[in-house]
């Protein structure tokens, strides 16, 4: 049993009256902490991350209105990809809540409050439903959210992404999205692509090779060509490589100006030699 599954397991029984249902956190010790999105709604308070069966220090919350993702590359992502890289998240969880007045907002309700509050509508963006990530349905909005994070280019591909859905008033989770099916359908995707018997995260994203383990390194020194398997000294042989003749000298330009006849030049006029032909004197004055 994974992390999640036994989470979900806990909290159904819990909710069922079993008072002795609970999470064994130290054995899922490589899979935590866990990164959770939330909605900012107070009513969350109360039941995170209890619901879940998790202690505080292995609960890394984000919140925002409405727990929406609007870009694979928003925001929003940016602290969730920074919550596995720099604080370790191991697993995703996007979870919403039933009841939640963010989706019951309409954009016409949205734009006249934003009035009421000094805010004029030609300072909003034109599109509204794009900019506040305006839904209609809980569930849609998390498998959305969902979607963008398995497909954002900074998270981990080997990261599980859940989507689930909290009833406010009984803290009952619903798995929209289980991250471990969505990861075991792409390894199986990538071992068919392959040919790779048992289709698992580790065989899929493993080396081709499966007996890497038993090969030893060449040992080889500084200077040294690594030598190739197959092969000795003993198969090397000379070869004899004709040397190739000696091509024409061609030679310079100089060279052939040197035996190249002279080329006449074109007469030059001196000013003093041009006056081969004279004006007569102008008549004396009458």
């Amino acid at each position: 049993m994974r992390l999640f599954e036994a989470i979900l397991d806990a909290n159904h029984r819990a909710v069922a009256g079993d008072k002795n249902a609970g999470v064994r956190v130290a054995d899922f010790a490589d899979s935590l902490p866990v990164v959770a999105l939330t909605c900012i709604d107070p009513r969350m308070n109360p039941l995170m991350p209890s619901v879940l069966g998790l202690r505080e220090e292995d609960f890394i919350w984000l919140r925002n209105a409405g727990n929406i993702i609007t870009h694979s590359m928003s925001s929003t992502m940016r602290s969730l990809a920074l919550a596995c890289v720099v604080k370790g998240g191991k697993e995703i969880a996007v979870i919403g809540h039933t009841d939640c007045r963010v989706g019951q907002t309409t954009v016409l309700q949205l734009t006249e409050r934003f009035n009421a509050l000094g805010v004029n509508r030609s300072h909003l963006p034109d599109n509204l439903v794009e900019f506040f990530g305006v839904f209609a349905s809980e569930s849609q909005n998390v498998m959305k959210a969902v979607d963008f994070v398995r497909h954002s280019p900074i998270i981990g591909p080997k990261v599980p992404v859940h989507g689930l859905l909290v009833n406010i008033q009984s803290g009952r989770l619903e798995w929209l999205v289980n991250g471990y099916q969505e990861l075991d359908a792409a390894a199986a995707r990538i071992a068919e692509a392959v040919n790779v018997e048992n289709p698992t995260m580790q065989s899929a994203f493993a080396s081709p090779e499966h007996d890497v383990g038993a090969r030893k390194p060449f040992e080889t020194k500084v200077g040294e060509q690594e030598p190739v398997p197959g092969w000795s000294v003993k198969d090397a042989r000379i070869v004899e490589v004709p040397v190739p003749e000696e091509p024409p000298k061609i030679r310079l330009v100089e060279e052939q100006r040197a035996h190249a006849p002279a080329s006449k030049r074109p007469p030059v006029i001196s000013p003093s030699k041009n006056r081969s032909r004279r004006f007569p004197p102008p008549p004396p004055p009458a």
